[in-house]
């Protein structure tokens, strides 16, 4: 009989750039962390209760507008803690006021991480783990949250099906991110499958053969 997974997931795109929020929750005890939540906050509530899961952690991956955005109102509604991004994104944090005036979410408002996070950091969930990686290049405090058993992985816009993040930001950094991308994604397996910021699931598998930036042949040509 097939093992029940350790954690499960619902990706729920937000805000007017669609962005992958994700809901993850720990199987065993539905201890749930929402990963980005860019806004929307009463439709992530609503999925909450619909799954009958308990809101335990936030956890951010960059401090961009339609991944950060609605972060203080949910920590306002649940009072759980904020894991995330990297410090180095404290000023994009900063800006969210004013980019969500600019992007028509008014709603939007900064906040201050309960914990920081650093490469090479883990961050709990009910009875399970995930990894932190520092995954720099969209954003300088861009990080990445992996689950090893389940081979899952949560990236923000560091990578997306066929394509990789922008890096025209400010302290965007293109040689940073494809160093993120090879040497910080790649090694965690072929068969990692990952949600992207925007857009579908993937694997790093398919990646590697297919995605015109950073596939493997793509690098070697360069």
């Amino acid at each position: 009989m097939q093992a029940e997974p350790p954690i499960r997931a619902l990706i729920a795109p937000v805000t007017p750039l669609q962005q992958n929020c994700t809901i993850v929750w720990c199987a065993k005890t539905l201890k749930a962390a929402i990963i980005d939540p860019g806004g929307e906050v009463p439709r992530l509530i609503e999925a909450l209760k619909e799954h009958n899961l308990t809101l335990e952690k936030i956890w951010i991956t960059h401090g961009h507008l339609d991944h950060a955005g609605g972060t203080a109102a949910l920590k306002q509604a649940f009072d759980c803690p904020i894991e995330g991004p990297h410090p180095d994104d404290a000023f994009w944090i900063d800006e969210i006021e004013t980019s969500g005036a600019k992007w028509g979410m008014p709603d939007a408002r900064s906040f201050t991480p309960d914990r920081w996070l650093a490469d090479g950091d883990r961050v709990t969930l009910g009875e399970t783990e995930f990894e932190v990686y520092h995954c720099p290049g969209h954003t300088p405090g861009h990080v990445i949250f992996f689950h090893r058993e389940a081979r899952f992985a949560q990236v923000g816009d560091v990578l997306f099906q066929g394509s990789i993040g922008r890096t025209d930001f400010p302290r965007g950094n293109h040689q940073q991110l494809i160093a993120s991308i090879t040497g910080k994604l790649w090694p965690l397996g072929d068969d990692v499958r990952f949600v992207p910021g925007h857009g579908p699931m993937s694997s790093f598998g398919q990646e590697r053969r297919t995605n015109p930036y950073v596939a493997d042949q793509v690098l070697a040509d360069a």
